[in-house]
């Protein structure tokens, strides 16, 4: 074990110990949304619904199979716009009235994509409910830092330094590590348990082992198995694949680039993409099957069929819309804490923080060094083409996020905007304005991680203040 590997198992450990400190209590029982352990239990009980009424009504998928009068079977929901009519898991729009109605069941499922489920598989089939999702969170958190230590100081190897400066180098990869681990939306999602949080702790751990598998692409066989359970876990992380692509272009060239390839190393191309495709493909198809097989449609999870106050607008525009955009680039960019003349002084939105608020070392990301050498600026721009449209997918969803302390659909990326710091901003990270932005960040994210979810004082329902 080299001096690297050493100081990412440090990390590890010093991360996974400050974030079960902050869970505290949490970590002596389950948390109060089980979703993933309740579809383990079914599927080990044979079933893809979860057999019984859900023991709370936070995002369940609930899909109404009806008999009609003239012996008619239909599945599907209700749409609360128009009295009557029913969107069938086809697609078919028909008008029932309820006295044509004979007998109606309601079956629930799990509406999130089903990977960390599999994972937690092994634990429940032991323990069954009693299977404890924020231990299992704060034990996959830590992991995330560490993998991010071990991409920095790959990517010290691979690109040329400004600097001889060996020892700069890993105190700036440690900052950056700080400013994932505890200077942003990362921290208060680590300590919680729950269902959304597990999702993105499993979809950033897998994030990091693909990235390692890519910079620079030395195990394809492993980064397409990371890329399709990513995409069982979070979709639109399915952008993480252009690094893939190239990383197997750059293995066409002698200089490190990726384009334009050599017409003459096609056959280098090719190999790693097909290795990488195969295993990309197999969790593509059961993940799609798995879908057809409960909603007779191969791309829906079961968000459509969400039964939260946010469903009449998912009935109406759909789970992604431009209208959706201005409320959510609010929550991501503008939204400050609410501050107050007396007890509790502060007060957060349940919509969350603005980004540059908890993480305002992020501001560095528009100004790069002017000195980027042709391949740090490269991959300057493959990081931001990757980060983009998971970003996009992010703002025009109908959901925010809420309720949440930060922007947690930033932890989607966040892992690619580390990256893009570390590549672009090399001589930035050894001065002391962005290490004290990193502490503000720390500092923010703290509060937030011993308050969200304990001490309701200090947040509101609203999205903006009102004087």
């Amino acid at each position: 074990m080299n001096r690297d590997h050493k100081i990412a198992v440090m990390v590890y450990v010093v991360c996974t110990a400050l974030y079960a400190a902050t869970a505290g209590p949490r970590l002596r029982h389950p948390s109060t949304d089980t979703h993933f352990v309740w579809q383990a239990d079914s599927w080990l009980r044979g079933r893809l619904d979860l057999g019984r009424t859900p023991p709370h009504g936070n995002d369940w998928a609930e899909v109404e199979y009806l008999t009609l009068r003239d012996g008619t079977r239909l599945a599907g929901a209700f749409q609360r716009m128009v009295a009557g009519r029913f969107r069938t898991l086809e697609g078919q729009m028909r008008y029932i009235p309820e006295a044509e109605i004979v007998h109606r069941e309601k079956r629930y499922y799990v509406s999130f994509p089903p990977m960390p489920a599999v994972l937690l598989l092994p634990a429940v089939a032991v323990l069954g409910h009693r299977t404890n999702d924020v231990i299992f969170n704060v034990l996959l958190a830590g992991l995330v830092p560490a993998l991010m230590f071990l991409i920095l100081r790959r990517l010290r190897q691979q690109l040329p330094c400004e600097r001889e400066d060996p020892g700069g180098d890993l105190s700036a990869d440690l900052w950056l590590c700080l400013l994932l681990a505890f200077g942003s939306v990362l921290y208060f999602a680590s300590v919680l348990g729950q269902v959304w949080y597990t999702a993105h702790l499993v979809s950033l751990v897998l994030a990091g082992l693909f990235l390692l598998c890519v910079l620079p692409l030395r195990r394809p066989i492993l980064a397409g198995v990371c890329l399709g359970a990513l995409m069982l876990t979070r979709p639109q992380m399915v952008f993480f694949g252009v690094l893939l692509v190239a990383a197997a272009l750059a293995r066409g060239r002698d200089d490190g680039r990726c384009w334009p390839p050599r017409r003459d190393r096609w056959r280098d191309i090719l190999a790693p993409l097909l290795r990488a495709g195969v295993p990309f493909v197999l969790l593509a198809a059961a993940g799609f099957a798995y879908n057809h097989a409960r909603f007779h449609n191969w791309l829906e999870f079961g968000h459509s069929y969400l039964t939260t106050m946010q469903a009449d607008n998912i009935q109406r525009y759909g789970l992604f819309n431009y209208l959706y955009l201005s409320r959510n680039l609010a929550a991501a960019f503008t939204l400050l804490p609410k501050l107050l003349p007396r007890p509790p002084y502060v007060q957060i939105s349940y919509h969350g923080l603005s980004l540059l608020f908890t993480t305002p070392a992020l501001a560095y990301l528009v100004r790069p060094s002017p000195h980027l050498d042709d391949r740090r600026r490269q991959l300057r721009r493959l990081l931001w083409l990757s980060a983009l449209p998971i970003a996009l997918f992010g703002l025009l969803y109908q959901n925010d996020g809420y309720i949440q302390f930060g922007y947690r659909f930033s932890l989607d990326y966040m892992l690619l905007l580390v990256l893009i710091l570390a590549v672009s901003n090399q001589a930035d990270l050894r001065r002391w304005p962005f290490r004290l932005l990193v502490v503000w960040g720390v500092v923010v994210n703290l509060f937030g991680a011993v308050t969200f979810g304990r001490m309701w004082q200090f947040y509101y329902n609203g999205f903006f203040p009102v004087p």
